[in-house]
């Protein structure tokens, strides 16, 4: 096992990667840039090393100012957490490349899930069914387009083959908007990726999103965590994730993380991985692979017993899963909202610092946050300051208790899109499940429509 890791991220997923070295008696090393100097993970870590200014450019990904302090601190293992550099197979590569261990995939099965033709064409290969589509990048040629979208059937979704994060996809229902929909989403993910690729899937119009979680270890053993949804969502960013998925058809529940397990071993997969799938009507599509932890990892790791994090760093270091399928019980339910600065109805974000803070607790409560009061939410990263994760028995009770937890929480100083998620838990439509992808900008829509 390691002495030593490295925590390449930031926030309450820095916190979350520190907490479960701190139990297995590894030490942390945390980098961090000049906003988050005074952070809470900064505080406990054992050792840490600014890598840079404020913007992520110029420090969270910066990879040889974090190669660097991974070598001045004599750390073993590196940890992306998620966003940032967790996904970039050059990162993967370069740790590796320096001596260090990558807390993850190897960078080519990065790459390989990372490109979403490429993670397509390998998931058909291995019985995973996906989106009807073409198997390829879109052709230049005008005419060549137009038969691919006549062909799959309108509506389409044109999408960045490098893309991710709801970024570089846009709707097209008629062949009239057709073509200025994919030299504007080529422009985009050239903008935001630095790969113009784009492919096209046809749309489907009431999906759920599915996802189920996986990992394996160097020696050829898989095993699946069941399934959560995350369907309540805005501009594909999840709002409410839950586990496991209301309302699912329990064959094709089974028989779809069963398959999600088998191409892991096809592709010779190593780490925690999240395959992500839309549903409809009885039906599973797959969509994308996160090859990395997800933010609404606690969630299965509630109805689990398991710890997600420490089975990855376990695995990096070399050793076998502890459990066969077999033994994976999953029991109760669980749900999370994630707590942003920012506000509830028109989502601007509210950095500043935070007054007071009050957080729940409470049978069934989990609360993961770097928060505290006093603490300065900085305006450089992402709005989350933390997630509240309710267990019960049933989803009711789940459901129940977030209900109080979320009435119990004070936050001072900064907005926080806390009253959306008391009115989504009061909404009708939730409470019986099994919502669209749409259901929550069409429900905000109309919140506007009736001010």
């Amino acid at each position: 096992m390691f002495e030593k890791l490295l925590i390449a991220n930031r926030g309450e997923v820095a916190l979350r990667i520190q907490r479960a070295c701190r139990e297995m008696g590894i030490k942390t090393v945390v980098v961090h840039s000049e906003a988050d100097a005074e952070a809470k993970y900064v505080k406990l870590a054992d050792e840490s090393v600014c890598i840079g200014p404020p913007p992520s450019a110029q420090s969270y990904l910066n990879v040889p100012a974090i190669i660097s302090a991974a070598e001045v601190t004599d750390a073993e293992a590196i940890h992306p957490g998620y966003g940032f550099l967790a996904e970039n197979a050059d990162f993967a590569e370069r740790v590796e490349q320096s001596g260090f261990v990558f807390i993850g995939p190897r960078a080519e099965t990065i790459r390989l899930m990372g490109d979403k033709v490429s993670a397509k064409n390998a998931m058909k290969k291995a019985g995973v069914p996906v989106v009807p589509g073409i198997d390829s990048a879109l052709p230049e040629e005008p005419k060549e387009i137009v038969r691919v979208a006549r062909e799959i059937g309108y509506p389409v979704i044109i999408k960045s083959a490098g893309g991710g994060g709801g970024r570089g996809m846009r709707v097209v229902h008629t062949e009239a908007a057709l073509f200025n929909a994919v030299q504007t989403t080529r422009a985009e993910a050239q903008a935001a990726f630095g790969n113009p690729a784009v492919y096209m899937e046809k749309y489907l119009e009431n999906p759920r999103h599915i996802e189920i979680q996986v990992i394996a270890d160097k020696h050829k053993n898989v095993i699946h965590l069941g399934d959560r949804e995350c369907s309540m969502q805005r501009r594909h960013q999840k709002v409410i994730e839950e586990a496991p998925a209301p309302l699912l058809n329990a064959r094709a529940r089974l028989r779809i993380a069963e398959r999600c397990a088998e191409a892991c071993r096809k592709i010779g997969y190593v780490g925690a991985g999240t395959f992500e799938f839309l549903y409809e009507e009885d039906e599973f599509y797959f969509i994308e692979m996160n090859t990395r932890l997800q933010v609404e990892h606690p969630v299965t790791e509630m109805i689990t017993g398991l710890d997600i994090v420490q089975l990855q760093i376990r695995i990096a270091a070399g050793e076998r899963l502890p459990l066969k399928q077999r033994d994976v019980a999953l029991l109760g339910h669980a749900i999370e909202c994630r707590i942003n600065a920012e506000d509830p109805y028109d989502f601007t974000p509210s950095p500043g610092r935070i007054a007071s803070l009050h957080m729940p607790g409470g049978p069934g409560i989990r609360v993961d946050s770097h928060a505290y009061a006093g603490y300065f939410v900085p305006p450089n990263y992402d709005s989350l300051v933390g997630k509240i994760i309710a267990y019960g028995d049933t989803r009711e009770q789940a459901i129940a208790r977030l209900r109080i937890a979320l009435s119990e929480i004070v936050v001072e100083g900064i907005k926080t899109n806390i009253p959306l998620h008391q009115e989504l838990l009061q909404d009708a439509a939730f409470l019986r499940g099994g919502t669209s992808i749409h259901y929550l900008e069409e429900k905000l829509a109309k919140m506007v429509r009736e001010e």
